[in-house]
């Protein structure tokens, strides 16, 4: 039994000695050994790569050590600017950051965050990274920082075209301004929007040999919206509406000295910014935020809650990315939210005019979907037309947006369907236009023009995009004669052929038009010929928060509450039934500009 015992004794001393021994061979095998080369996540180096992004091909740079991505670069896009900014500057920041290919995308600029995560994962290919274990999201912590307080005299709730026009006039109002919008960037729909601008403008319709006056912009907006506009609310628009050019150009924003009738505008007085898109005006108003002290503007801030004291409304209560926000108004509020085009389901809650709209896409950028009609909640204020929904007839097919149209103005394009008839009057009612689209084979249908917008292709159309460009990425066609515009879509190419000479016959003799169109300018007669493809898509809320003259928001006996104001699209009871094309970046400056005077002079 002793021996035994001490047999066991030498098998666990051995076994011991063999274990250290093995520990030791390990510890001591060379850092550059095959073992550890061949756990480097990735070739050292620099890697350049590409892919597509909203307006083309987004070229980054990559560079990586054996364990890490150290850099991510964009070399080239041809992005929107001030749209696709926010995802220009934090996709590559979180990609290095997070280590990881599975970061957020932008709200707002979605197809460029997912561009540039594109080109950043062929590059990463090139670096022979792991893109399955790059890919995998990881759980993300909301930083839960303490809670930051400010006093301000006037908040303004919502940064797009009304917000920001409330602010630049409350500040030159003599108030300190604290802006919150709850998306990383400024611009709201404006940004997107193609720019045009309703005003009665004699200086410039009179070079043009247009005849017009304030109470025909008037009669087209008040019976253009079947008389259920607040007529008051109208005259102050559109007496408003030059004064409002003005003020934006005392701002150094720029216009062309031509103006156009946009589509359902009804008559040649919209203004067409210098600069693309909607961009000219918020950069204006940035221009002046950036000179001018007395203007505080927080991003990524949502407004949760208005914050009342004995009936009137004393501040907002907000989330941020770090952590919740109060705000302490000594003036008032104002709330420049936007509409709810972009919330499917209140636009079916509210909606009475249309068939179901669950499966169409909006124009809308992402963050257009009617917070301010909650807020409000609270205070009783009153709700006016929200069952006042606008359709348009001329959204991408792929996204909905307002982007690759390729008309330029009323005058001189037609609307043709599958079978290359005309079927609608296109100087209409947008209503009008998008019930007629509503009724053709897969509510489809084609913007056929000529070369005299586009005399080589590379002039660009209202959204900034060339028709070369538009052509290439098979956005819109192109045929030296009918014959091949035709086939090139695959219409009938006598109908095609017909639709367009009996409109060039109107033009000629002056009519009368099948459909009742009085628009014209030139024929479609000067080849090249272009086509683009368009379909029904949700624009506009007409709906929204009642206000009076004063921008002051209403309740629902029709009085004033105290310290709180509206404008832009989410109030209601201008537009009526139909909001004309136009009238849009019209109401957010007039309105916009009232609502912060008369919260900077508590009105």
């Amino acid at each position: 039994m002793k021996h035994i015992k001490q047999s066991k004794r030498i098998i666990c001393a051995l076994l011991c000695i063999v274990m250290a021994i093995f520990v030791v061979a390990c510890q001591s095998k060379p850092a550059d050994s095959s073992e550890s080369s061949s756990s480097a996540m990735f070739t050292a180096g620099t890697y350049v790569s590409k892919a597509a992004g909203q307006n083309g091909d987004i070229e980054v740079e990559v560079t990586v050590d054996e364990e890490s991505i150290k850099d991510v670069k964009i070399l080239k896009h041809n992005e929107s600017p001030e749209i696709s900014d926010p995802a220009i500057e934090r996709i590559p920041k979180a990609i290095v950051d997070q280590q990881s290919l599975a970061v957020d995308t932008i709200s707002g600029a979605t197809v460029t965050s997912n561009g540039i995560i594109a080109a950043v994962t062929e590059a990463i290919k090139l670096a022979g990274g792991d893109i399955a274990a790059l890919s995998v999201k990881k759980d993300s912590v909301k930083a839960s920082g303490e809670t930051t307080e400010y006093t301000t005299d006037v908040v303004i709730i919502g940064g797009g075209g009304a917000g920001l026009a409330a602010a630049v006039s409350a500040n030159e109002n003599g108030a300190e301004v604290i802006l919150i919008e709850k998306m990383p960037r400024l611009g709201g729909n404006t940004i997107l929007s193609g720019g045009a601008f309703n005003a009665v403008d004699p200086g410039r319709q009179s070079k043009q040999g247009i005849e017009d006056s304030v109470d025909k912009h008037y009669t087209q907006t008040y019976e253009g919206g079947d008389k259920l506009g607040k007529p008051d609310l109208i005259r102050t628009l559109v007496e408003n509406a030059y004064p409002a050019v003005e003020w934006l150009e005392s701002l150094g924003m720029k216009f062309e000295d031509e103006v156009f009738t946009v589509l359902g505008g009804l008559w040649p007085r919209a203004h067409r910014p210098s600069d693309p898109l909607g961009t000219g005006f918020i950069k204006t108003y940035e221009k002046y935020i950036n000179e001018n002290d007395g203007i505080k503007v927080l991003l990524d801030t949502k407004a949760t809650e208005l914050m009342v004291d004995g009936g009137r409304v004393v501040g907002v209560k907000a989330e941020g990315l770090e952590g919740d926000v109060i705000l302490h108004a000594n003036n008032g509020v104002v709330i420049a939210s936007g509409g709810f085009a972009g919330n499917v389901e209140m636009r079916e809650k509210y909606n009475e005019s249309w068939p179901s709209l669950t499966d169409l896409k909006t124009t809308n950028h992402p963050g257009a979907t009617g917070d301010g009609i909650a807020l409000v909640e609270v205070v009783d204020a009153n709700l006016i037309g929200m069952e006042q929904l606008q359709l348009l007839p001329m959204g991408d097919p792929a996204t909905g947006s307002l982007s690759g149209n390729i008309e330029k103005g009323v005058e001189n394009r037609i609307f043709v369907n599958k079978s290359g008839d005309r079927f609608v009057d296109e100087g209409a009612r947008r209503d009008v236009m998008t019930k007629a689209l509503l009724e053709q084979e897969d509510a489809y249908m084609w913007v056929v023009l000529d070369s005299v917008d586009y005399p080589t292709g590379d002039e660009k159309n209202n959204f900034n995009e060339s028709m070369n460009e538009l052509i290439e990425q098979g956005r819109a066609f192109k045929g030296d004669t009918l014959q091949e515009l035709a086939e090139a879509i695959d219409v009938p190419a006598d109908n095609l052929i017909k639709a367009v000479e009996e409109f060039n016959k109107v033009v000629e003799t002056g009519g009368p038009d099948a459909f009742g169109r009085t628009l014209f300018d030139q024929k479609i007669d000067q080849a090249p010929f272009y086509a683009g493809p368009r379909v029904p898509t949700v624009h506009h809320t007409m709906g929204g928060i009642e206000i009076n003259t004063s921008a002051q928001v209403l309740n629902k006996d029709g009085n004033v509450i105290p310290g709180l104001y509206a404008a832009g699209e989410v109030t209601g009871g201008i537009h009526g039934t139909n909001r004309l094309g136009g009238n849009a970046l019209a109401d957010i400056a007039v309105f916009g500009r009232i609502a912060g005077e008369s919260a900077a002079t508590k009105k």
